[in-house]
């Protein structure tokens, strides 16, 4: 297969000319004798080891105890539980690529099954440490992945700018603090760009196979990864209307559809091999994203918004205004190239944004290609500057980087301090420990996993089912969900899930739990938050907590913020990634109720 020519590329700001100008000496503020500027490679690697200890600090947060709920209940038990079946994960809400790793991972690092199951059951955290750690690799591979799309779509400076763009900003870094799908996705994707990028300006067979396969890994590790295809559609086209290209296009294309099918085919075999069970599950997670009823606390009506709004925290809000700038520029200096960086992003928000749920970490797929306009449109705007002012240049080098880095490292630095301080769900439990005797009856809100209740490693359970104390269920009592009998409101009926705690919360509960011996009652404020942003779809929620401060004592509490600061408004984003400077500590506000009346009165 022959290359086909590009065709010649403005001579723009980030033109391999004027990037040349930016290298070779600068001068010594001591001595005035020029000092060598160091070589690219000494600037990636620098990158590439502050990018894996951003995402490596405070990789132990909140462990033993895995708090996110999608960490604590996707990957790691599938990959765990891999070892006592066949490879076929029964599981495709998830496409699992990420579990085959984490599972490859366990078997090199603990030897296998026994020894994976043994570490997990004696203590999860070195489980837990090794499946973040994973995250964490991966999402340093995608930032010098980017470094190299960017060298190849437009210059070097572009490429380190806006790895360094993802290399610190806030999302792509708290997020690889978990071992969750979202960040791995980014490796692959990236892979798929850097091919993208090979196919607009060389057209080579390699560049379409390496553009197919990163497409089929990203599509077989997160669904939404498949939005890479945009950009390869973009540069096929690109070539197809060059001279002579149409043929080499064409062949580029069904061989990365080719290769793109095979690797998501090894990536994820049993959505062949069981194709009627993916199928069901990929319908089942569209049908979720779609429904709003399910998600109480949502703050926001437009998913648009919503997204735009997460950009500009996630990845920062000068970021956001320069990719606005660049996207425009990009659009005039090379059109193709446009088509290439600009309508996955346009599009990608688009149809997310038309979902009924949305969470920030959703939208990181749309983050290299955003990272890309935005140092194109940064580094654009210091040539126009430095233009006929070659001594500026430095500096406003300089002032552009912290343009662009500035908030997403603030922030991601105040992360990592953040996740390395003990979790107040963890502080709850030790008072849990000192003061509540084993065995005691207790009401635990949806805000900790089942372990939290447990002695963790204990070889002899100290009550029913490992339980160091007993867990006195909140249920879904109004009706009989399979005859449609009302049931008494505070009687036994279907125990509520983290989702429906809020809906079924009502003050006669207490009165239940007063009657049954259960005193001690544990908050967290992500329960009360869904509530109270909520107020006309569960006003007897709101009520029960009322009725909660009214009849109980508070024995003890702990707050997550710096002293003196306001908390936190509920939202699905801010409340579980900590990320305003309020916090001090992760976790939820936790408070341990003390009941006053009935059985709990002596």
């Amino acid at each position: 297969m022959s290359a086909v020519e590009a065709p010649p590329r403005r001579d723009v700001a980030v033109s391999p000319q004027r990037a040349a100008q930016t290298r070779g000496t600068r001068r010594g503020a001591a001595r005035g004798r020029p000092l060598p500027v160091p070589p690219i490679w000494v600037w990636v690697i620098a990158l590439l080891v502050s990018a894996l200890g951003l995402r490596l600090w405070g990789v132990d947060h909140g462990l033993p105890y895995a708090y996110n709920t999608d960490e604590n209940s996707h990957f790691v038990p599938h990959a765990i539980g891999i070892f006592g079946h066949a490879w076929n994960p029964e599981y495709f809400v998830n496409p699992p690529a990420y579990t085959y790793v984490l599972h490859v991972v366990f078997v090199v690092v603990f030897g296998g099954r026994e020894g994976v199951s043994s570490s997990f059951a004696a203590d999860p955290t070195a489980v837990w440490v090794v499946a973040r750690a994973v995250t964490a690799v991966l999402g340093t591979l995608a930032v010098w992945l980017l470094y190299l799309t960017g060298s190849r779509l437009l210059d070097r400076r572009v490429g380190l700018l806006a790895a360094g763009l993802m290399a610190v900003a806030f999302l792509p870094v708290f997020y690889s603090h978990l071992a969750l799908n979202d960040v791995p996705t980014l490796a692959p994707l990236c892979l798929a760009l850097w091919g993208v990028a090979g196919v607009l300006r060389h057209g080579r067979t390699r560049d379409y196979a390496i553009a197919g396969a990163g497409l089929g890994l990203a599509a077989a590790t997160k669904y939404t990864g498949g939005i890479v295809l945009l950009p390869l559609l973009a540069a096929v086209a690109a070539q197809a209307v060059a001279p002579g290209g149409r043929t080499v296009a064409l062949r580029g294309l069904a061989l990365a559809a080719g290769v793109s099918l095979v690797a998501f085919v090894a990536a994820n075999p049993y959505a062949v091999l069981d194709f009627e069970t993916w199928f069901s599950d990929v319908v089942y997670q569209r049908e979720t994203s779609s429904e709003a009823a399910g998600k109480l606390g949502t703050t926001q009506d437009s998913g648009f918004l919503y997204y735009l709004w997460s950009l500009g925290w996630g990845l920062g809000w000068i970021p956001l205004a320069l990719a606005a700038a660049g996207a425009v520029a990009i659009w005039f200096d090379e059109r193709r190239l446009g088509l290439v960086l600009v309508l996955a992003p346009v599009v990608y928000v688009v149809f997310m944004g038309s979902q009924e749920r949305y969470f920030g970490r959703w939208l990181l797929p749309a983050f290299p290609m955003v990272c890309l306009l935005a140092a194109y449109a940064a580094l654009r705007l210091v040539d126009a500057l430095a233009l006929g002012r070659a001594h500026l240049r430095p500096t406003l080098l300089a002032l552009a980087v912290v343009a662009v880095c500035g908030q997403g490292l603030a922030y991601s630095l105040h992360s990592g301090t953040v996740l390395s301080r003990e979790d107040t769900r963890n502080m709850a439990r030790e008072w849990m420990v000192a003061n509540v005797p084993v065995g005691t009856r207790i009401v635990v809100e949806p805000v900790v996993p089942d372990p939290w209740a447990m002695d963790i490693g204990d070889p002899s359970p100290v009550t029913a089912n490992g339980y160091r104390w007993t867990k006195d269920p909140v249920s879904r009592s109004y009706v009989d969900p399979e005859t449609g009998e009302r049931l008494d409101p505070a009687g036994p009926g279907v125990v509520v899930n983290i989702e429906d705690y809020a809906r079924v919360a009502r003050p006669e509960l207490i009165d239940r739990w007063e009657r049954t011996g259960a005193c001690i009652v544990v908050v967290g404020s992500t329960q009360r938050g869904r509530a109270e942003v909520e107020p006309d779809k569960v006003p007897d929620a709101l009520r029960f907590y009322d009725e909660l401060e009214r009849r109980a004592d508070v024995a003890y509490e702990v707050s997550p913020y710096v002293a003196g600061a306001s908390p936190v408004a509920f939202n699905f984003d801010w409340a579980f990634n900590f990320y305003p400077l309020a916090y001090y500590r992760p976790g939820p506000v936790m408070t341990i109720y003390r009941l006053q009346g009935g059985r709990c009165a002596s």
